[in-house]
């Protein structure tokens, strides 16, 4: 939140460049800003109002997580509605920055832009389809909106995590590259905690209504065929690639098979305890996780071509966008389950209710 005093009045306190020169070094710190003071000076209105409203939804949404546990309904609908408002606000000062600053210009180049620009688009959805679920009696799935929310507003304070963490497992890395590092799980890692959490809260084994599973076998089966044969399309254009291509390569396989990983062992330990719901979950997010690599594969062209990029740079943005839009794709699955089940159970209830009509009575 005062990390960008210094751009509205040089010589102004800098907290966190202060820390991060301790943590790495001064030249470090220096190298990355150095650049900064044009884009930021040129948008700083809504990068103050984005940066100052985005600390404060760090606050926020503990807060309305501690209201929800606490059972306290008034609370925590009064912050919601501080807390979307707030959303709404933050996005709109980033959103202007994105608008005034060309793609080449942003922090780490086109493919960081394009990320940021994603990531946005993922937080204001989710924000309003959680309000939307709120507003439709569908408690569950605003949960499950609201934590994917907050998930993507914590790729900020993480990324600035990975600021300090990083240069100390590769020695030398400037800012700049650090950021391509990190954007290559970043979207993964905030949506596989937003789904453990949402999987965390909802101890129900079954969901009435539900059927036959959205994910049978042969769907598995396909995803992972796919998702295996554009993961290896996607290995070998980043190897072949000179210079940073294996070292992004395992920035994004290494999170990717711990993702792969819960969510296998999850749905597994799911179908041995018979909580069908939890299991399905879990394979409509496996699926999704499967997919996202056939999805990365498939907009590296697309990019280039509608941006105008090189190869490398829109391989490498639609990389780092896979993971985060297509835990976006599988929540918007599983709301639509959700709200199946429930739409099968209202048209049943009718004929539930002349089946169990006293005698005598009208039966429709």
């Amino acid at each position: 939140m005062t990390e960008l005093w210094p751009y509205a009045r040089p010589g102004a306190p800098a907290y966190g460049e202060w820390l991060l020169g301790r943590a790495v070094s001064p030249r470090y710190v220096a190298d990355a800003l150095a650049t900064r003071i044009g884009p930021y000076r040129h948008s700083l209105l809504p990068m103050i109002v984005h940066s100052v409203l985005g600390g404060l939804l760090m606050l926020l949404g503990p807060a309305q997580l501690l209201t929800a546990a606490r059972g306290r309904p008034r609370a925590h609908r009064l912050l919601g509605v501080v807390f979307a408002a707030t959303v709404y606000a933050s996005m709109a000062g980033a959103g202007l920055y994105l608008a005034r600053t060309a793609p080449a210009d942003a922090f780490s180049g086109a493919a960081f832009w394009i990320v940021l620009a994603v990531i946005l688009v993922g937080t204001v959805f989710s924000v309003t389809f959680g309000v939307l679920a709120a507003v439709g009696g569908f408690p569950d799935l605003h949960q499950r909106w609201m934590l994917l929310c907050y998930g993507f507003l914590l790729t900020a304070p993480l990324l600035r995590l990975e600021w300090g963490a990083l240069p100390w497992l590769l020695p030398g890395l400037p800012m700049t590259d650090v950021n391509q590092v990190a954007i290559m799980h970043l979207g993964s890692v905030v949506a596989l905690g937003a789904l453990v959490a949402s999987r965390t809260l909802d101890r129900r084994g079954r969901l009435a209504g539900a059927g036959r599973t959205w994910a049978p076998l042969p769907v598995l089966v396909a995803a992972h065929l796919a998702g295996a044969a554009a993961l290896a399309r996607i290995g070998y254009a980043l190897l072949v690639t000179a210079g940073p291509g294996r070292r992004l390569l395992w920035a994004y396989l290494l999170p990717y098979a711990v993702a792969y990983a819960v969510m296998a062992v999850g749905a597994r330990r799911a179908g041995r305890q018979g909580r069908a719901w939890a299991r399905e979950e879990w394979l409509l997010h496996l699926t999704g996780l499967c997919l996202a690599p056939v999805l990365s594969a498939g907009s590296a062209p697309l990019l280039e071509r509608g941006l105008g990029l090189d190869p490398y740079t829109a391989l490498v943005a639609g990389v780092s966008i896979g993971g985060g839009v297509l835990a976006f794709t599988a929540t918007t699955v599983v709301s639509l389950r959700v709200m199946y089940a429930r739409e099968v159970l209202r048209r049943a209830a009718p004929a539930v209710t002349a089946a169990v009509s006293p005698v005598g009575g009208t039966v429709s």
